[in-house]
């Protein structure tokens, strides 16, 4: 019993912070408060807009990037992830929020962080490798156009839309757009966006995005333009509270909850994987990230905020920074404290357009053309699967979109594993001898499952003139419950025919279910099983031999 204890207690441990966590801290920690202020300068305008976009507001997206971003920095399970609101995480709680209204909010953040968890605690990090690049890369493009349409009704100034699709509130917006709203809040977009590409320009790790809210800000105080402000924020952070729990309530929000947890443990793992292949800063634990995430979300959703993901862009700004240790990631949310405590005032005047144009910048930089191209001409199957996640993303959700994208990028791998299947005749050993003609030598390679197994078992039916079939499985390199089925039947079908079955050569690892299955069983007798080709060939001559005989007699 001890041993079992004991393997669970270290278990339990892993998933907890150690000190471990910060040993490189004591030589890198300069470059970690650096870069954890670089960081936090960008997350600024991110969190304000990301917060604003969702419905729940710029308060909410500053709460989750200060609280969320700490506790997944100390709990996480990679050292330079920064985390906090996000682009896809804004996509899926919209509707969520137009639909239940802001306070179901807090709930869904408790309930999605319990999910993501769990999911860790039941050790499930590793099964976001399973994910193909083309559904990620085709949610990623998809994610990027919903974030842009998002911000037309913002941009226009044409104030909250009917539909929860973006693309037709984009085009709602349009057409309900009136002057002179539309005029100022396109001029101060046209600010932010001209900024942003000539900051990038000019050095690509200057922030960009806080000069050109700040320029937009002033354009829009000096000359009075008619737009609409971020608004009166609390001057700290508002006091921790459970959310009310009501059943009909949590049953309503089940499904959502679901929704916002698997976007959250797969962004957040994604994001962490690239981290680590970005720099020498150690591997990032995916279990423990999970852990880290849930218990953000949790975090969060108490103190009035959004669920948190792992956000890319930032956590590459951090590593591009120096940043080498959670030291960078923990700054990043005590400089945005910092912000709501003393700079409150300033923020609260900010314009909702210049929030807008920085999405919408940040969405078309989301798009990388290269790896548009790459997939797109990569094979046809790989562009089906890309273009089908993508447009099922911006039409219908992302979670269905990763759903469906890996249904077909599965259907497309598991044909092409089919192909590699293959029956071939093959003469036999030796010297020919009289009757050889009478003996079938079938190697089977490559995959046997239920999309290769029926069209195995048509071709091996047609041979004719045959006396006994030797099936060679050593090549075998995979077989399921069904191709097992099929070969039993296809012994079954040829003994019937009078044809006897020898079988050679059946591989360790499909022994156990060969047997279950009841191929070993269909043989005429248990001597028909055999190691290598030239006792199976030395048999199968005797049985033509000794059939001879018999019809000269």
């Amino acid at each position: 019993m001890s041993a079992p204890i004991g393997h669970l207690r270290s278990a339990a441990l892993s998933l907890l912070p150690s000190p471990d966590d910060y040993r490189e801290a004591r030589r890198s920690w300069r470059t970690d408060l650096l870069a954890g202020i670089t960081v936090g300068i960008v997350a600024l305008p991110l969190a304000l807009a990301f917060g604003v976009s969702s419905g729940a507001g710029a308060e909410s997206g500053l709460v989750t990037a200060i609280i969320a971003g700490i506790v997944a920095a100390v709990f996480g399970g990679s050292n330079v992830q920064v985390s906090g609101p996000t682009g896809a995480m804004v996509v899926v709680l919209a509707p969520i929020i137009a639909a239940h209204g802001a306070g179901a909010l807090a709930l869904v953040c408790l309930m999605a962080g319990l999910i993501v968890l769990a999911a860790g605690a039941l050790r499930l990090g590793r099964t976001v490798s399973y994910i193909p690049w083309p559904v990620i890369e085709g949610f990623t493009l998809g994610i990027a156009v919903i974030i842009f349409l998002q911000q037309v009704p913002t941009a226009t100034g044409a104030g909250a839309p009917e539909s929860t699709n973006a693309a037709v509130a984009a085009a709602q917006s349009l057409m309900a757009a009136s002057w002179p709203e539309v005029g100022s809040s396109l001029l101060l977009v046209a600010i932010v966006v001209g900024v942003m590409l000539v900051s990038m320009r000019v050095h690509p790790r200057f922030p960009g995005s806080l000069l050109a809210i700040a320029i937009a800000a002033m354009v829009a105080a000096l000359f009075g333009l008619p737009v609409e402000t971020i608004g009166a924020l609390p001057a700290g952070l508002p006091a921790p509270s459970l959310p009310a729990f009501d059943p009909a309530t949590v049953s309503a929000l089940v499904g959502p909850a679901f929704a916002v947890a698997a976007l959250a443990a797969i962004e957040s793992l994604l994001s962490a994987r690239v981290a680590a292949t970005m720099a020498d800063t150690g591997p990032y634990d995916a279990d423990r990230e999970l852990v880290g995430q849930g218990l953000a979300s949790i975090a969060a959703g108490l103190f009035g905020g959004m669920p948190a993901t792992g956000a890319i862009a930032r956590t590459a700004v951090g590593v591009r920074a120096g940043a080498r240790t959670r030291v960078a990631a923990i700054t990043h949310g005590l400089l945005l404290l910092v912000v709501v405590l003393v700079g409150s005032a300033v923020v609260s005047r900010i314009p909702l357009a210049a929030l807008a144009g920085v999405l919408m910048v940040t969405a078309c930089r989301m798009i990388a053309p290269r790896t548009v191209r790459t997939i797109l001409r990569a094979s046809r199957a790989d562009a089906v699967v890309f273009c089908l996640t993508a447009v099922v993303t911006v039409s219908v959700d992302l979670i269905y979109a990763v759903l469906i994208g890996l249904l077909v990028a599965g259907f497309f791998a598991l044909r092409q594993l089919a192909r590699t299947s293959g029956v071939h005749r093959e003469e036999l050993p030796g010297a020919a001898q009289p009757g050889d003609e009478r003996i079938a030598v079938l190697r089977l390679e490559g995959a046997l499952f239920f999309g290769a197994a029926e069209r195995t078992l048509e071709r091996v039916s047609r041979l004719q003139e045959v006396e006994v079939v030797v099936l060679r499985m050593s090549q075998l390199q995979l077989l399921d419950a069904t191709g097992a089925q099929v070969i039993s039947e296809l012994i079954a079908s040829l003994e019937r025919r009078g044809i006897t079955v020898l079988i050679k050569g059946i591989r360790p690892d499909q022994h156990g279910i060969a047997e279950r299955v009841g191929v070993i069983s269909s043989l005429r007798h248990q001597n028909h099983l055999f190691e290598d080709l030239e006792s199976a060939a030395a048999h199968a001559r005797s049985h033509v031999s000794r059939a001879r005989r018999d019809r000269a007699r």
